[in-house]
Order: C-alpha cells, then sequence, then structure tokens
C-alpha cells in the first residue's frame, strides 16, 4: 500500500541547535511511525494493506506501515491513511484522534510538520466479522 514519491525526506535542526549538517528519512521510517500511531488509536481494528503485506503476515511478520501513503511537496507532508474501525466506535471521533496522534507522532520524533492527514475508513469491524464500507 505504500507509495513513495521521493526517496528521502529532509529534517530539520532542532530549535536553537547549531546545525551539524543533514538529517535524512526514509519513506518506509515516516510509514513506520504512522502505521503505530494509527493502531494505538482506541477503536481501530486494523489498517488495509495489499496482496503482499496479507502473505508477509501470515508468515508472522508484522507490518506496520501497511495501509499508509506519504507524499511529500511544496505545501509539505501529506499523508493518507486507509483503516478499519471496530464496531461500536464514533467513526468521527476515532478519524480525528487518528489526525492527532500521527501529527503529534510526526512531529515529536522528527520535527516535521504535517499539512494534510487524511484518514479513509475502509470498513467496519463487528464481532463476526468486517463489513466492507
Amino acid at each position: 500500500m505504500s507509495i513513495k514519491s521521493i526517496s528521502t525526506f529532509d529534517g530539520m535542526a532542532p530549535l536553537g541547535d547549531v546545525e551539524l549538517g543533514k538529517v535524512q528519512l526514509a519513506p518506509e521510517v515516516l510509514e513506520v511511525i504512522i502505521g503505530i500511531a494509527t493502531t494505538e488509536v482506541k477503536g481501530v481494528a486494523n489498517t488495509r494493506g495489499n496482496f503482499a503485506t496479507g502473505v508477509a503476515e501470515k508468515f508472522g511478520k508484522v507490518m506496520h506501515g501497511k495501509g499508509v501513503k506519504t507524499e511529500w511537496s511544496k505545501d509539505g507532508l501529506t499523508i493518507d491513511v486507509y483503516c478499519v474501525v471496530e464496531y461500536g466506535y464514533s467513526v468521527p471521533a476515532v478519524a480525528m484522534e487518528i489526525q492527532m496522534q500521527i501529527r503529534d507522532a510526526i512531529f515529536h520524533m522528527t520535527s516535521l510538520k504535517t499539512n494534510e492527514v487524511n484518514v479513509h475508513i475502509t470498513g467496519i469491524q463487528s464481532e463476526t466479522g468486517m463489513e466492507t464500507v
């Protein structure tokens, strides 16, 4: 599910520090941060992946970056997250909490500010199974 538009993101020096060099982040690092922040939100059942991530998870590998798309443009970092919400939770409240968690996690771990955090709810998971929206 990960679509990469550039090979690395340039980080910023912390405020008040002397710039000693250049910090570059691989897009996979941001995707892992975003994936973990998303799955920590109460009410998120899982994130949507593709066939390859599904196969990898069947063999026991944890894919934290699945269901995440990042794009860097002149305006800043745009993030798209595709996830499934558990039945009984308010979809707008869960989506807003996902946006806040992602913005906080990205800023605190990388000092990058996000331009947009778009949350796409792809389904509702009930106790018996998943219903796709």
